[in-house]
């Protein structure tokens, strides 16, 4: 079979795809990882109706009882107003509660409910099984050194 191009109307399609120069690209080779890693990270956390920026911010509520949706906003780099949707999306699901602020009287901490505790503890020990099988190729040293260099990139 042939393939027609205005520069050479014969040229025959190629046997072997060449993808060297994409594979040189940190961009490339990180969405092909994330989209692997994504894929079974949906169907798992599809259990617990839970999106990823969801599960973001319950793990961030589970480890910093008391964070203040700014600080959800400035760790996770999104919009306050979407945070403060998300916020009360998981409030009236009865995963999290606000409670006011021991310091800023204008702001509310926020804290995990019994609920959200179990269900954050459930999530949790999913997403680190499935990493450990996406990663399954690589050992727990080279684990550690992709995670560290991913994090030189954007933590710049």
């Amino acid at each position: 079979m042939t393939v027609s191009s205005p520069r050479n109307p014969t040229l025959p399609a190629p046997t072997t795809i060449d993808s060297s120069m994409l594979e040189g690209l940190v961009g490339y080779n990180t969405r092909r990882a994330y989209l692997v890693i994504i894929e079974v990270f949906l169907k798992r956390m599809a259990v617990y109706d839970l999106r990823t920026v969801d599960f973001s911010i319950l793990s961030l509520i589970t480890h910093n009882a008391g964070i203040t949706s700014r600080q959800l906003s400035a760790s996770l780099s999104l919009l306050p107003p979407n945070v403060v949707g998300m916020v009360s999306a998981l409030e009236k699901r009865g995963l999290i509660e606000r409670q006011p602020h021991p310091v800023d009287g204008r702001a509310f901490g926020l804290h995990l409910t019994e609920a959200g505790e179990a269900l954050v503890a459930e999530a949790e020990a999913t997403v680190q099984q499935l990493e450990l099988e996406a990663t399954s190729s690589l050992t727990v040293t080279e684990r550690k050194t992709l995670i560290r260099l991913l994090q030189k990139i954007y933590r710049t």
